[in-house]
């Protein structure tokens, strides 16, 4: 595996269960953004991810970066839109009350559960899991990773 460095602007390329590939750019918060693009053979030229959508922004372990789990192919600046403080949310899994963490300052209050709908859950993800993830998006197939959150927002 390739040792690299996680660097802010850099996309990396995900193969996807062999059959495709994704991208995602390394924000300043270390959290990664998903662009919803796709494409059977490596992009040559990383610009058309300029105009793509951004599919999810979720934070990932280091080492999926730094061990070339995903190789860095380019770099892109990054939109306007990444670069705003994020939150997600939090659940107690025996109150079942929500509360917002601030992915940049790391601070955490409570919210309601209306608050927390549409925010990503506070998790680091594995690649396997990402890799999924995204799978079950082209397939349009729910995701196993998310059935928590399908299920707690249901209502």
């Amino acid at each position: 595996m390739k040792r690299q460095q996680e660097t802010p602007g850099a996309i990396v390329e995900i193969p996807v269960k062999g059959q495709y590939y994704c991208y995602a750019q390394i924000t300043n918060q270390k959290e990664l953004a998903f662009f919803d693009y796709r494409s059977e053979t490596p992009l040559k030229d990383l610009i058309v991810l300029n105009d793509a959508p951004i599919l999810f922004v979720i934070a990932v372990y280091k080492d999926i970066i730094t061990r070339g789990i995903w190789l860095k192919v380019g770099k892109l600046p990054i939109r306007e839109e990444l670069l705003i403080p994020r939150k997600n949310f939090m659940i107690n899994p025996i109150t079942g009350t929500f509360r917002l963490y601030d992915v940049e300052t790391g601070e955490i209050t409570p919210c309601s559960k209306e608050e927390a709908r549409g925010l990503e859950r506070c998790a680091v993800w594995d690649s396997n899991h990402v890799e999924d993830r995204i799978d079950c998006h082209y397939r349009n197939v729910p995701c196993i990773w998310l059935k928590e959150e399908i299920e707690l927002f249901a209502d």
